[in-house]
């Protein structure tokens, strides 16, 4: 019998990616709901590609984005100088800009963060783009909060490995988030940037310009889940404590392929810090 694939099941596939499936995962549902998997596998492959016709197709054009953030990997290096640390370089994506980093972190850094952010923990907040505050969102369910940039000896440390890192200066970048993700918490797939079309983004981009660059650093290692996952390129980091993840974008569009979620944690817990990077002087 010859299976059709329907114009319905595109956009569910477009949905589970969207919601941070990888496609593996996808496809074994698809099998375990009837479909062949040759059947499967090409609406899968269909559907994803032409999606990313169409986000690249509908990009702005004028040629290049802005200049952004980005390690200096020539000669394709295992390690870098980091100034007070030598980092590993555990694999490199082109397009998208990201790269996936070992030893960013020292397990006494990690342990200070965790310990500095406890007693300040709230419900995580995101950026309300209608007016530039902050609001509650279902799709965070983590708790959170930010240090100042240079706070402390701790926290200037890191962000000066990080701006010599990535090449961008101190003053470029957000103060560090710590998130705690306890067992079912997530964050759903979104894009860092701030949206353009909305009505608050002005209010926001007054602060430092557009965000132009993402570093996820693994302050501890949960039992079960809680992987950093890349839906657009079906990519999923592992956390690893002291690893961290870089990535970058140099407009504010889909056409970036920098969506991207943090997957629920399924045993224990996990432990983040984020550090966002902007166009010009954040203040």
């Amino acid at each position: 019998m010859t299976q059709i694939v329907t114009l319905e099941l595109k956009r569910w596939i477009l949905e589970q990616a969207r919601d941070g499936h990888s496609p593996e995962s996808v496809l074994a549902a698809m099998q375990a709901s009837g479909w062949q998997a040759d059947v499967a596998i090409r609406a899968l492959e269909d559907t994803l590609q032409q999606h990313l016709k169409q986000t690249e197709a509908a990009a702005p054009t004028g040629g290049a984005g802005v200049p952004v953030p980005d390690l200096n990997l020539t000669g394709s290096p295992s390690r870098i100088d980091a100034g007070d640390r030598v980092v590993e370089v555990i694999a490199t994506l082109g397009s998208p800009r990201v790269v996936v980093l070992g030893g960013l972190l020292s397990d006494e850094e990690c342990d200070g963060l965790i310990e500095a952010a406890r007693p300040r923990l709230a419900r995580s907040l995101t950026v309300q783009t209608q007016t530039g505050g902050e609001e509650m969102n279902p799709d965070r369910t983590s708790q959170g909060m930010f240090f100042q940039r240079g706070e402390s000896e701790l926290i200037s440390r890191v962000e000066a490995r990080i701006a010599r890192l990535v090449q961008w200066p101190v003053d470029h970048g957000e103060g560090v988030q710590v998130l705690r993700y306890r067992p079912g918490a997530e964050y759903k797939p979104h894009y860092d940037y701030f949206d353009p079309g909305e009505p608050g983004t002005p209010t926001i981009l007054k602060r430092g310009g557009q965000r132009v660059g993402t570093v996820v650093m693994y302050l501890n290692q949960p039992e079960q889940g809680g992987g950093t996952t890349f839906p657009d390129i079906g990519l999923e980091v592992a956390p690893v404590r002291g690893n961290a993840v870089f990535f970058s974008y140099d407009r504010p569009h889909p056409a970036t392929r920098t969506l991207h979620g943090g997957a629920p944690v399924i045993a224990g817990e996990k432990w983040v810090a984020t550090k966002w990077l902007r166009e010009g002087v954040f203040n």
